[in-house]
């Protein structure tokens, strides 16, 4: 753990603290900013905003930072962040704000150029554990942003963005006087405008026929999982009258458990039940806590279910290791980049279809969300026998 490692993973854990504060307060904020009272469309073009512009932006920071070095890209995005989140602490427009979320989206791109810079000081022996450490580090973040925006927020609703802005303050100045340089940059490289098309590693990835199943499954269970950061503040209010500080609280819990399950119970599940299996017992889980907030009547359930929400994390780490199993040594960083793809994929389209669905049924019978959540997860279900589950080290893609 030498300094340089101590401060960008100091610098993630800020960044998902700053991202996390927005989550619980954004529905009153938009209400408040807008002057409307139903703000489920709205909420969910500004998540998939967010998402397109981290997609679009990510291989051009990635692409920036060989060019010119990690140091000034990492500085100017959090500089740009800073300055964003304290104009969005203040617009007094609902047009700010989504211009805002758009900013923001772009600057968050900086995680590609931290996982580069992880990468530059590390061995090929030790990245498995520091990219482990670099997930815990973002999840610590997730867990502790949400508890203190929706505190935050309950005080008043713009106070969660100037905290943002003051959070990116300080990676700003932690990066500017204490990080140092991990890879200088090489302005005369050869450079290639397809390097900037995110859509390129999807192409790779369909000439595996073993992935394309794996793939498959891996988008559903993705784009099913931006559900809970499109529906779960909006729910819990309508339904229970939640205010920001219990949102933060519940999501603060789901995110806890959620971590412990991955940490510790993916290993021994895996190891005794297999990773098909481990998957399946996984989506399993998830699908029942679902079908439970479908008929909850009463605000306890959202925390007495997050343990089971949290059984059903083991599914998604067990996927990711068969798909690994699926393409030799050589290729798994196309791989991670394929599934970081299709991550920002469902990203995008999922707060889309989700709040304008939501928005339909919210009158009616809000929890109606999760069942339809439950319908596109069992989606996932036949595709569960195209699964290979031995190593195919030995295939090549098809031509």
């Amino acid at each position: 753990m030498n300094k340089a490692l101590v401060v960008i993973l100091s610098a993630v854990m800020l960044d998902a603290i700053g991202i996390g504060l927005i989550f619980p307060i954004l529905p009153a904020l938009l209400r408040d900013v807008g002057h409307t009272t139903d703000v489920s469309l709205l909420l969910g073009l500004m998540l998939a905003l967010y998402s397109a512009c981290q997609f679009l932006f990510s291989p051009i920071l990635g692409v920036l930072s060989d060019r010119f070095g990690r140091r000034p890209v990492l500085l100017v995005s959090l500089a740009g962040a800073a300055i964003d989140y304290l104009i969005m602490a203040l617009a007094p427009h609902l047009w700010m704000l989504v211009i805002g979320r758009a900013i923001a989206g772009v600057t968050s791109a900086n995680m590609a150029v931290a996982t580069a810079y992880i990468t530059d000081i590390t061995a090929e022996h030790e990245r498995a554990q520091r990219f482990g450490l670099f997930h815990a580090m973002f999840g610590v973040g997730f867990i502790i942003g949400p508890v203190l925006g929706g505190v935050l927020g309950d005080w008043w609703l713009h106070a969660p963005f100037l905290a943002a802005a003051a959070l990116n303050g300080i990676n700003f100045a932690l990066a500017l006087f204490v990080l140092p340089e991990s890879r200088h940059g090489q302005p005369e490289a050869q450079f290639t405008w397809s390097t900037l098309n995110p859509f390129k590693p999807l192409a790779w990835a369909f000439n595996f026929k073993a992935l394309v199943p794996l793939m498959a499954i891996f988008l559903i269970m993705n784009f099913v999982g931006t559900v809970y950061g499109t529906a779960w503040a909006q729910f819990s209010e309508d339904r229970f009258a939640f205010n920001g500080m219990m949102i933060g609280l519940s999501l603060g819990a789901f995110g806890v458990f959620h971590a412990l399950a991955q940490a510790f119970l993916t290993g021994p599940a895996v190891a005794r039940l297999g990773e098909r299996w481990a998957l399946i017992v996984g989506m399993t889980f998830e699908i029942g806590a679902m079908l439970t907030l479908v008929f909850a009547g009463h605000g306890w359930v959202l925390f007495a279910m997050a343990p089971i929400f949290a059984l059903g994390g083991i599914g998604m780490p067990a996927l990711q290791s068969l798909a690994t199993r699926q393409v030799d040594a050589d290729r798994q960083g196309q791989l991670q980049g394929v599934m970081a793809s299709i991550v920002s994929i469902a990203s995008v389209f999922g707060p889309l279809l989700f709040s304008y669905i939501y928005a339909g049924v919210r009158q009616d019978w809000p929890g109606l969300i999760w069942m339809v959540a439950i319908v596109i997860y069992l989606l996932a279900l036949p595709l569960m026998a195209g699964i290979r589950t031995m190593p195919a080290t030995a295939e090549k893609p098809a031509e």
